[in-house]
């Protein structure tokens, strides 16, 4: 059994912890609902990627809003909760796997032949 070493352990961690803060501080009204499907952690554990996904909203907003008005808050509340001696750097990116996965499943399905649909 391989062993997950300490930046998979710190980012699955951050992950959890990041989308606890997330929802109850961010309104989901305003901004849809946020949510983030994985996070990188630089091996010196200074910075993290945070790659978040967002239904029923502008995602290009809702990134600009994390990465300029909730930054700080956010790293303050993740500090609280990590045991690292440092809390990372966070720069939020949209993950546009899901809308990427959305757009291949209409593609392969508009090329099936006429029997199969």
């Amino acid at each position: 059994m391989k062993e997950f070493s300490r930046t998979q352990r710190i980012s699955e961690q951050i992950q959890r912890e990041l989308a606890s803060i997330i929802h109850k501080e961010i309104n989901t009204k305003t901004f849809g609902m946020i949510t983030i499907s994985g996070v990188d952690v630089s091996p010196d554990l200074k910075q993290a990627k945070i790659y978040v996904t967002v239904l029923a909203g502008d995602e290009k907003t809702t990134v600009k809003y994390l990465n300029n008005e909730m930054k700080g808050r956010l790293r303050h509340g993740l500090s609280q909760r990590l045991t690292t001696r440092t809390t990372p750097q966070l720069y939020f990116i949209h993950d546009g796997s899901i809308e990427y996965g959305t757009r291949l499943s209409a593609l392969i399905e508009s090329v099936k032949p006429e029997e199969e649909k």
